[in-house]
């Protein structure tokens, strides 16, 4: 679940000791300097009786909630025309020193889609966010980034399966439809093939791909995309999860319960419900109602995922988060100097 602000109040704790989510997303709202975060991230923690997840989107560029507080680390696009490979396990451990520093145990990347020139220009939500302009690149790019990161403590989701490369629109908006084969997903495909397999946890889109039916809905919600696809044939082992159940391609056509039912149903084990605490209590009675066999072996791989999740510091390491944004500060500045920059 997502929160309002930088501060529970009563009601928020309420809400969260009698829901027990698995754990929280947090967003810039949160984060009025790093002591006061690390402190609210403890706090929500402490307020479950289970181990939390503590996720961010953190990649680099426009898309790093950690940059309102600190350093900006370099965009997968910057560091792809810097052109040294070794930058990418670099800004992988940079990344997940400066979120376990503030209690993070779960970064929302890599991103495994990939940016082809002629696709450049269109709005689908990817402008900078890419390793590469093919699936080699990536592959072999988000592979160190993820190993970076996965040495520091922190863990890797890679994203959207089964791919927003071809999308015509943003998701955050409406829903998009990739109209691509079966066959010609293999190229998207073949980055959850590698690199995909060792991420720790899976995000499916939220996109419609007619080759798994012309009504086959969003990914997200569709049991033949999560487990038939992800689980069956890629053989995924580890948590999947969806994108935020509040974005328009999902809002826009069902309400919270509906969609929580549907995402269940289609073998997600994680919802993000990144905004609206009213929605997230809605989900949760939506899953009361369900029988208990469809949500059980979804608990059952959160509760085994938490085991393996760093729990936040007891106090907050002011001294080491300066150092590791100031390191953040000089990888950036190497990656520009090397034409890296927009």
């Amino acid at each position: 679940m997502g929160l309002p602000g930088p501060e529970l109040t009563d009601g928020l704790r309420d809400l969260i000791r009698r829901v027990q989510p698995g754990g929280f997303i947090f967003f810039t709202r949160n984060m009025a300097e790093p002591g006061q975060f690390h402190g609210l991230v403890k706090e929500c923690a402490d307020l479950l009786e289970h181990p939390a997840i503590m996720t961010v989107d953190q990649e680099g560029g426009r898309v790093a909630r950690l940059a309102v507080m600190g350093e900006r680390p370099p965009s997968g696009e910057e560091l792809a025309r810097a052109g040294k490979e070794e930058w990418f396990y670099e800004h992988g451990r940079l990344t997940g020193r400066v979120m376990k520093l503030v209690g993070l145990n779960l970064n929302l990347a890599p991103v495994l889609d990939y940016a082809p020139l002629e696709r450049s220009g269109i709005d689908n939500s990817l402008a900078g966010r890419c390793f590469g302009e093919n699936p080699q690149e990536v592959i072999r790019r988000a592979g160190e980034f993820l190993k970076g990161m996965q040495e520091e403590g922190v863990k890797g989701t890679g994203k959207h399966f089964p791919g927003y490369t071809f999308c015509g629109l943003d998701p955050h908006g409406d829903l998009p439809l990739v109209d691509r084969t079966k066959a010609q997903m293999e190229e998207e495909l073949s980055v959850f093939r590698e690199v995909g397999q060792k991420c720790d946890s899976v995000m499916v889109g939220h996109a419609q791909f007619p080759a798994w039916g012309k009504d086959s809905g969003p990914a997200s919600l569709n049991r033949d995309i999560v487990t038939g696809l992800l689980k069956e044939t890629l053989g995924y082992r580890g948590l999947v999860m969806t994108d935020d159940l509040e974005m328009g391609a999902i809002a826009n056509r069902y309400g919270s319960a509906e969609a929580t039912r549907r995402a269940v149903r289609a073998g997600e084990e994680i919802l993000l419900i990144c905004h609206n605490p009213a929605c997230v209590e809605i989900a949760r009675d939506a899953l009361a109602e369900m029988p208990e066999k469809e949500w059980s072996g979804a608990v059952a791989s959160v509760e085994k995922f938490g085991k393996t999740l760093l729990s936040p510091s007891s106090v907050f390491d002011a001294k080491g988060w300066r150092e590791a944004n100031q390191a953040t500060r000089e990888l950036r500045e190497r990656v520009q100097a090397a034409g890296g920059k927009n």
